[in-house]
């Protein structure tokens, strides 16, 4: 059956092409856009005799390439969908009673799990293992931070971990200690990584984890978004997505990782790192279904985030504190060289203005070493950066992967005391890498922050608060226009996660992946994307309504 969609406004993904009000598509791929007479007359002209046309009226309502969420962590996002949300909690005692429903709601609960807790809700900024026990003190509870780079855990949780004052800190993080060793239960970076994390493989089934990836996709097909990069990809992620392959010969959506590398302190385990992510990406490449997962590079994790002091900045926090990166340039350089060579490309958290200096030498160092080649590196976050860094970015053809979400304005004062002085509002600076030509694709890094696509619109149009709609912005003249900020979540996206064959863009013989908003930008004005809900999404050969009544066939 050929489909046309009409009365509509049809972003082709193209920031400088013309809106349309047409588009038609049949059997995956799309047939025409453009006006409704030019788009009836090529389908019906082209149509097979088999087939049948059927147009709906939109009744105006926006169309576009499906958002292709530029930065995500699939498994960790349907698991934090079971999790005690703890993103608006002001207080401890807010935190502690939601700690306490859960375990009456659960009360034959093995442990308890919880995300998105705000430092400024803490006493001090700084958790402790006791504040915890106060609500619950007999079962493990492993509480994550709104940036997902800490875990803040009780007593009974690090027991379990095996976390005693002999316990060494892992390369690239920390346990937090009191004066006499004892861990406090509060751990950074790769300590979060390396015991809460592991801990949390141990007690998480196979079941478990393919639930995660149903809830993962269901919730981005109800806020439209069609692919998707998943940024932390390891053994069990891999493993997931090939049993659903096993079992359905494809996905919900396209996904395409990198695999996450984790600094060892050990040069010989780090390259294997590599080696094992190269052999990875061939073995799925070879499975019935691998066009919907392919493995396309690897992720570092450079440095940590600002809120809790851990991103690698050039000049010490407001506190005096001054971090470490977590992969130095020494460690990290063989590796990115070894994946280079193996045709994996970079992508390279960083956060700090430091890190993200590191991450471009890294780049450079490639090029040294394995010469002039095709390549997608990617610099994740960059949420303080320098003006050089900005235009060395723009001359090595690095892509700012960036989340308008981590610049919610209700989030924000921790972060704007951290820093300080004018590095407190020169952050996210979204005008100077376009500026610069620098090439942007956003995101959400969800589960760090919220996963709706329609709301990360929002804030880059706006700068303004999603959690907490209002009048405060950060720095209007940051603001994308509408053409600009759809394109960065749709064909900007897309390309900087290699995706292909139509996916970020509506074309004529690209694959049929959209989708229908009852907001438009364009029109309404930003704040309807509030409110906005997804109409319709189209993936290849599958159109489906989400909501029955919401359309009208012509």
């Amino acid at each position: 059956m050929t489909t046309i969609l009409s009365n509509a406004t049809v972003f082709t993904g193209h920031e400088h092409a013309p809106i349309n009000d047409a588009v038609a598509f049949d059997s995956g791929r799309i047939i025409a856009v453009g006006d409704r007479a030019t788009v009836l007359d090529i389908a019906e002209t082209t149509t097979a005799p088999e087939h049948t046309v059927e147009e709906i009226n939109l009744d105006g309502a926006l169309v576009t390439p499906g958002f292709v969420e530029a930065h995500t962590h699939l498994l960790m996002l349907g698991q934090t969908i079971d999790k005690v949300a703890l993103r608006d909690c002001t207080n401890l005692d807010e935190i502690r009673d939601r700690l306490r429903s859960r375990r009456e709601e659960q009360p034959e609960a093995d442990y308890i799990l919880g995300s998105g807790w705000m430092f400024e809700a803490v006493p001090g900024g700084r958790p402790t293992a006791a504040m915890i026990d106060e609500a619950i003190a007999d079962l493990p509870v492993l509480l994550d931070s709104n940036d997902v780079h800490s875990s803040w855990v009780n007593t009974a949780a690090l027991t379990a971990m095996g976390i005693d004052a002999q316990t060494p800190d892992p390369p690239g993080g920390k346990i937090v200690r009191d004066n006499n060793g004892e861990a406090t239960g509060f751990l950074l970076e790769n300590a979060a990584v390396e015991y809460a994390w592991s801990y949390l493989e141990t007690i998480t089934t196979d079941h478990d984890r393919d639930r995660f990836l149903d809830n993962a996709f269901d919730v981005y097909l109800r806020n439209g978004v069609t692919a998707a990069t998943d940024m932390a990809v390891g053994e069990a992620e891999a493993a997931t997505f090939v049993r659903r392959l096993n079992r359905d010969s494809r996905l919900p959506f396209p996904v395409v990782g990198y695999w996450l590398l984790r600094p060892t302190g050990d040069p010989q385990r780090d390259l294997e790192s590599v080696a094992r992510a190269a052999q990875i990406r061939d073995q799925i490449a070879a499975i019935p279904g691998s066009e919907w997962f392919r493995i396309v590079g690897v992720k570092f994790i450079l440095d940590g985030v600002i809120d809790a002091c851990t991103a690698a900045m050039r000049e010490p926090y407001s506190d005096g504190s001054h971090a470490d990166p977590i992969w130095s340039f020494g460690s990290a350089a063989p590796v990115a060289i070894a994946a280079d060579a193996h045709g994996l490309d970079l992508a390279m958290h960083a956060i700090g203005d430091h890190a993200s200096e590191i991450a471009l030498d890294l780049v450079a160092a490639c090029i040294r070493a394995n010469g002039p080649k095709v390549r997608a590196p990617r610099i994740e976050h960059l949420e303080s950066v320098t003006d050089e860094t900005i235009g060395r970015m723009a001359a090595l053809g690095v892509v700012a992967s960036m989340q308008p979400v981590h610049c919610d304005p209700a989030i924000m004062a921790n972060w704007m005391t951290m820093l300080g002085g004018e590095r407190a509002e020169s952050g996210f600076p979204w005008h100077k890498f376009r500026a610069a030509g620098v090439h942007m694709a956003l995101g959400t890094d969800a589960p760090t922050a919220p996963h709706l696509a329609s709301h990360n619109l929002f804030i880059a149009l706006t700068t303004r608060s999603a959690l907490k709609p209002g009048t405060e912005v950060y720095h209007l003249e940051r603001a994308f226009t509408p053409a600009r900020a759809l394109s960065s979540l749709t064909l900007a996206a897309a390309r900087a996660g290699g995706f292909d064959d139509g996916i970020g863009e509506i074309i004529p013989g690209g694959r049929a992946n959209l989708m229908v908003l009852d907001a438009d930008p364009f029109s309404d004005g930003s704040d309807a994307l509030l409110k906005a809900h997804v109409k319709a999404v189209a993936i290849d050969d599958s159109f489906r309504w989400l909501d029955a009544s919401s359309h009208d066939k012509s």
